[in-house]
């Protein structure tokens, strides 16, 4: 019986990633320091292997459907320091040292608002 793709893409030590119908990955990005969550985005393969290449975090917009590298006009690079892989490879967590706000609003994180009730509460950061 021939091995299961499943068994090394879960248990194995081969970078597999597992890209969905569109070709995309969830990418989170947090604080390499305090692992605060700064924000979430998309990856294809041709974002992933941008930033392994350079170091610097590369998404692709949906929206605009386009390669781009965070921070490109404002500045605010995430530098990656590591990339965690979850166990089926279709999910990473980018540990990133932010040189400034994540978020296009100016907030240091895209996660700057609570639900409470039907109303967001903006949250001290």
């Amino acid at each position: 019986m021939p091995p299961d793709p499943a068994d090394d893409r879960e248990a194995g030590t081969v970078f597999l990633p597992k890209f969905d119908d569109r070709g995309l990955l969830t990418a989170i990005a947090v604080d390499a320091k305090n692992s605060e969550i700064l924000m979430v985005a998309f990856m294809n393969e041709d974002a992933l292997a941008a930033t392994r290449a350079s170091g610097a975090a590369h998404f692709w917009s949906r929206s605009r459907q386009s390669l781009w590298k965070k921070g490109e006009t404002s500045g605010n690079i995430l530098r990656v320091r590591e990339i965690l892989v979850d166990c089926d490879q279709d999910a990473l967590i980018l540990r990133c040292d932010p040189a400034g706000p994540a978020c296009h609003t100016g907030a240091r994180s895209c996660f700057y608002r609570r639900l409470e009730g039907e109303a967001l509460v903006r949250v001290k950061t």
